[in-house]
């Protein structure tokens, strides 16, 4: 998570030496990343927080519909409620939270497609803009990184993107 922040302000501290703008900074995640792009999404200060953020198959939740194994290496073997609270990161989502684009497959078992339903609807909740990708079918890693719902992630979120006028 550290790491997460300090790259997000390293981006904006060299943007004009790296030709960027330090003002569309965004962070994406997969699966357990997923996990960590959203966490860095909900936990920030005023000089962390991303200005958008893409989750693909994200562990979003440390309750109900987690996934264990990450819940295990996150939290350790007996977490507390209040530290499983503090990571269920659909319970972290404010009006702060920045823009998030999510993608997520129907026939996803190890990490349930109601994780990004939750987060989703906690940013419709709070106001914040978001758009949940449903896609029919290629389980958990898209197909193994290839195929139509592979390809469809890809396109909606820089359509996502250029609406939201982070990319031109």
């Amino acid at each position: 998570m550290l790491d997460a922040q300090e790259a997000i302000k390293t981006a904006r501290a060299r943007a004009a030496e790296w030709k960027i703008d330090g003002k569309k900074v965004g962070i994406i995640g997969f699966s357990a990343g997923g996990h960590l792009a959203a966490t860095a999404a909900t936990h920030f200060t005023a000089e962390t927080r991303p200005d958008f953020a893409i989750l693909v198959y994200p562990v979003v939740t440390m309750s109900t519909g987690t996934h264990g194994g990450s819940k295990k290496n996150l939290l350790g073997p007996n977490p507390t409620d209040e530290l499983a609270n503090l990571f269920s990161n659909e319970k972290q989502v404010t009006k702060d939270t920045p823009p998030t684009f999510l993608a997520h497959a129907l026939d996803d078992k190890p990490v349930p497609i109601e994780n990004s339903r939750l987060f989703h609807q906690a940013c419709q909740a709070k106001g914040v803009p978001s758009r949940l990708l449903e896609l029919p079918n290629g389980g958990h890693g898209l197909n193994g990184y290839k195929g139509p719902s592979w390809d469809a992630w890809q396109k909606q979120s820089l359509e996502w993107l250029r609406e939201l006028k982070i990319t031109p």
